[in-house]
C-alpha cells in the first residue's frame, strides 16, 4: 500500500469518527448541561417561597377548642406513633403564611372522619373551618378549599358508595363560603359490582 493509500484511509476514518451517530460535538452539548444541571445548588433568593413552617398537627387538634372530644379521644396512633392524620400545607385564606389542612382518618378503613383548616394569625394557628361529619377529606386546588364526601345507602360497603359531594369552598373576607357544588351518583352494576362508576352529575 503506498504512502497517498494510507493518507486518504486515515482521513476517511477522521470523518466517519466525527459524523457517525451518537458520538461527536452534536451529542456533547446535551451530556454537558445535564451534568451541570446536576452539580447546581438550587437557589435560594429572597423573592423566593420561604421554607414550609411543618406544625404537630396532632398537638393542634388536642388543643383546639373547636375540635370535639371524641375526636381527641379516638385520635390515637395506628401503628406504633404513627397517627392517621394528614397533613398539607398550602395557601387557601389569601394570607402570606402557608395555611395547615389537617384530615383526621379511620386505622381501620383510612375514612376521613375530620377536616380542619388553620390559619396563622399573630403567632397562633386559628381554626377557621371544621367538617367532623365522616367520610369527607379537604384538599386545596388552586387557592380553594375542596371538600369531597362520600354518600352511602342503604346497605352499602365502604368500597362502594352510592354517589359522592363534591363542595368548593372559597375565602371571602374572614370565612370560606360555598362556591360551587357536586353531586355524583354511581352506578355499582357496573363490572357485576366492581369499582363504582359515574352515571349521574349534577351541580348546584
Amino acid at each position: 500500500m503506498s504512502a497517498g493509500t494510507i493518507v486518504l484511509a486515515g482521513s476517511v476514518l477522521f470523518v466517519v469518527g466525527c459524523t457517525s451517530g451518537g458520538t461527536g460535538l452534536k451529542d456533547e452539548g446535551p451530556a454537558s448541561t445535564e451534568s451541570v444541571a446536576k452539580a447546581a445548588p438550587t437557589p435560594r433568593s429572597s423573592g423566593g417561597s420561604p421554607p414550609v413552617k411543618k406544625v404537630d398537627a396532632v398537638a393542634l387538634l388536642k388543643a383546639d377548642p373547636k375540635v370535639s372530644a371524641q375526636l381527641k379521644q379516638d385520635l390515637k396512633p395506628c401503628v406504633g406513633k404513627q397517627f392517621p392524620v394528614d397533613v398539607t400545607y398550602g395557601k387557601v385564606t389569601g394570607n402570606t403564611a402557608d395555611d395547615v389542612i389537617v384530615n383526621v382518618l379511620s386505622c381501620a378503613d383510612a375514612v376521613g372522619v375530620g377536616s380542619f383548616v388553620y390559619r396563622l394569625e399573630g403567632d397562633k394557628y386559628q381554626n377557621v373551618f371544621a367538617d367532623e361529619v365522616p367520610p369527607v377529606y379537604a384538599e386545596i386546588d388552586r387557592g380553594d378549599l375542596v371538600l369531597t364526601r362520600e354518600v352511602y345507602g342503604k346497605g352499602d360497603s365502604i368500597a362502594y358508595p352510592s354517589g359522592q359531594d363534591v363542595l368548593t369552598y372559597r375565602w371571602m373576607g374572614d370565612k370560606f363560603t360555598v362556591h360551587d357544588r357536586v353531586h355524583t351518583d354511581f352506578s355499582n352494576t357496573a363490572d357485576g359490582g366492581g369499582q363504582p362508576a359515574p352515571a349521574v352529575t349534577s351541580k348546584g
